[in-house]
């Protein structure tokens, strides 16, 4: 749970960028939670979990990275999720590998 958090700070105050002139701006709606903020998102996150839970569902945790074919296969080639949306690339081995496509597929 912590490493989600340390981590962007080691990258942030890891060595300085090549380029020190180089100005980075956060992608469109993402932000970091902070650790002041923290503790209100566990809150909406465990009301939202309970929720679930009084209805019957339960939690499950996809691996963020898979092999292309899987989704490709699952949600078809020609879907708009593995022709635009699907972020692939190859690994050492030679293998197809993707980040998941939004959690539907």
């Amino acid at each position: 749970m912590f490493i989600g958090v340390l981590l962007p700070f080691a990258v942030r105050c890891g060595a300085p960028a090549e380029d020190e002139g180089m100005k980075v701006k956060a992608v469109r709606g993402m932000q970091d939670v902070l650790p002041q903020d923290a503790p209100r998102w566990r809150h909406a996150e465990g009301v939202a979990r309970n929720a679930a839970l009084q209805y019957g569902y339960r939690e499950i945790r996809t691996p963020v990275l898979e092999e292309a074919l899987l989704f490709s296969h699952s949600v078809g080639e020609l879907t708009d999720i593995v022709q635009k949306e699907m972020y692939t690339f190859q690994d050492a081995k030679g293998r197809t590998l993707a980040l998941r496509p939004e959690g539907t597929a």
